[in-house]
């Protein structure tokens, strides 16, 4: 008898308990840069397969990496059909993001397509390392997976604002992500973060998610995160590998620069 268990979320058990979780990106398709983000303790790491040219293969090592250290994954997927979503929880990552979620039919089509029975029609399985192989009972699995995996559906776009409730409402949603960066695009004050309206739609999809006993989640810098975790944003990703060896090589090429000069 198949008796194994699908490997809990750690971040599924921290934001449960009322904790704040810390989340990575990596836009490099290196394993090790994987490995020194989850060595050093992130609750996440975020791989992006929506802006960043990472195949399959380069998000299955992220994930052999995390489980290592007991990390989750989080694969920004790619807007496409249900195989492009649900492949990244078959090879178990903990959650997927869905980016530019634009009203509540997109969502409902979200839920569908990555929830099993009885709260959507995704496809099954089994065979695959979220599945442990075969290894666990087939209900167990449909059961675990819709408890232990998570769906995060992005905000960051204005077209979503006047449905958001119902979304963040939506059975099978786990979390809202606000999107700074393009919302500012899409209200035509691009890079703008005190805008009045940016600021506003932050606001609307914490309460939103708070209402209906959902989680926030956005970008946070350690300028901000008191504010947003005063907002009630409890997904908080810290940063990203390019901007971390961006900075380092600034660094010691300036102070390279300095000492290296010489006065004429």
């Amino acid at each position: 008898m198949n008796t194994k268990n699908m490997r809990p979320s750690r971040v599924l058990a921290k934001l449960r308990a009322g904790d704040v979780v810390s989340s990575f990106k990596l836009n490099l398709a290196d394993a090790r840069a994987m490995e020194i983000a989850a060595m050093t303790g992130f609750d996440c790491l975020w791989l992006d397969m929506e802006h960043v040219p990472n195949d399959l293969a380069v998000i299955e090592k992220g994930i052999w990496v995390a489980k290592a250290y007991d990390t989750d994954v989080l694969v920004r997927v790619p807007r496409g059909s249900y195989s492009d979503y649900i492949r990244p929880l078959e090879m178990d990552a903990a959650g997927i993001m869905v980016p530019h979620v634009m009203s509540l039919a997109d969502a409902q089509a979200v839920v569908h397509m990555t929830r099993f029975h009885p709260l959507g029609r995704r496809p099954v399985d089994g065979g695959n390392a979220d599945g442990a192989f075969c290894n666990i009972d087939f209900l167990d699995y449909l059961k675990q997976a819709n408890e232990q995996r998570f769906v995060v559906v992005q905000i960051e776009d204005p077209e979503p604002l006047a449905e958001l409730d119902a979304i963040a409402a939506l059975p099978g949603i786990d979390m809202l992500f606000f999107g700074p960066g393009d919302f500012s695009h899409g209200i035509g004050a691009p890079g703008q973060w005190d805008h009045p309206q940016l600021l506003d739609a932050r606001r609307r999809v914490v309460e939103a998610a708070l209402a209906h006993g959902k989680f926030a989640g956005t970008v946070a810098s350690p300028e901000n995160l008191d504010e947003l975790i005063a907002l009630g944003y409890r997904f908080l990703a810290m940063g990203a590998d390019v901007l971390g060896l961006s900075q380092y090589c600034k660094s010691i090429m300036a102070e390279f620069t300095k000492r290296s000069s010489t006065e004429n």
